[in-house]
């Protein structure tokens, strides 16, 4: 089987992909890149290929075997079945709603992660933190946008506050609605490139993606007077092509995006304190009332802000409690559940005696 390589870097293909294949793969096989996940289906699209074909997950006890968009696939030539999950450059994850504690994933072989947010009542410090880890920890290059500079007097001021959240951290202000403003981004979107939009419901992402896309494909709404806020319009993972050749993908609105298996990007983002945390006199400080703390003494001289700490903490328990294993997590439960289940048992003897 033979297949164009130019049609495929256009896709994003490169030599890490290329990498993996064994000599049989090109005859035996056929790349293609997910660019729709549904729960029945998933779309792929390859060399002169584009169909729908059933979803692939190589374990189901393991998430991260499953395809998500953005993936690489190799196909049997003759079935079209998918055969192998390629290694993925960058994985964006989150734990799935409800309590089952399981993954989510929410795309794959991310280039640039374009995080965005509004020069109004959206814009905050803590959220824009959250998703500089998630790109840190993923090797995806993130940029800040902010939209809705016609809203305040002093976007300035808001460029110099997220600019400051990490070294060298670019910031773009814009305005998601005119064309010509948009092209600032024109660098990320180039042919092969993928991008993704991050960002809570309202800041204008819907309106940024028509305006790159040319078209009015994903369909947007007008905020609310009352709080500048919008009502998110978008409800599904899908690659969308850019005119310019690269690839787009939107996420859904997430206020909250929980961090699981980020402690890297978290260090990265906070290296302030990261960098304190291995002066405290014990190993397992905890920055509250043991002496020697290097963090609290940084607060007490005012070098380090407390808000700043306070997000650090919030962030890192959140961290610790979603990256640990679903196995271990049902363990206790299990364990709690017969110690509740003995004192039950225990109390009705009790009382019939």
């Amino acid at each position: 089987m033979t297949y164009e390589i130019s049609q495929l870097a256009d896709l994003g293909w490169n030599v890490f992909f290329s990498s993996q294949l064994n000599p049989t793969d090109l005859y035996t096989h056929i790349p293609v890149r997910v660019t729709e996940v549904h729960r029945g289906n998933i779309r792929v699209v390859g060399s002169s290929l584009d169909r729908f074909i059933q979803p692939f997950n190589a374990s189901n006890d393991d998430e991260e075997s499953s395809a998500t968009v953005g993936d690489w696939l190799l196909l049997d030539v003759e079935t079209f079945q998918p055969r192998r999950l390629l290694e993925r450059i960058s994985l964006i994850k989150r734990p799935a709603p409800g309590t089952a504690r399981k993954l989510q994933l929410i795309a794959a072989n991310v280039d640039t992660l374009f995080i965005v947010s509004s020069c109004n009542q959206d814009f905050n410090i803590a959220r824009l933190e959250r998703y500089l880890a998630l790109a840190r920890e993923s090797d995806i290059t993130p940029i800040i946008v902010l939209t809705k500079a016609d809203l305040t007097d002093t976007p300035e001021e808001f460029a110099e506050t997220a600019a400051g959240l990490l070294p060298d951290l670019l910031v773009q202000v814009l305005d998601a609605r005119e064309p010509d403003s948009v092209t600032c981004l024109a660098g990320w979107c180039t042919p092969g490139k993928t991008i993704a939009f991050v960002g809570s419901s309202g800041v204008g992402k819907s309106t940024l993606i028509n305006t790159l896309l040319g078209t009015d494909r994903i369909r947007t709404q007008s905020i609310r007077e009352e709080d500048d806020k919008g009502r998110h319009t978008t409800s599904g993972r899908t690659l969308h092509r850019l005119p310019a050749g690269g690839w787009l993908l939107d996420t859904p609105g997430m206020r909250e995006l929980q961090l699981t298996d980020v402690r890297t990007g978290l260090d990265e983002v906070f290296t302030d304190i990261s960098s304190l945390v291995r002066n405290c006199r014990f190993v397992d400080c905890e920055h509250d009332t043991e002496p020697g703390c290097a963090v609290k003494e940084a607060v007490r001289s005012g070098t380090l802000d407390a808000a700043r700490l306070r997000n650090w903490r919030k962030l890192i328990a959140e961290e610790a409690y979603n990256t640990e294993s679903l196995t271990d997590r049902r363990k206790r439960n299990r364990e709690f559940g017969k110690i509740v289940k003995r004192a039950k048992k225990d109390k009705f003897l009790k009382h019939r005696d």
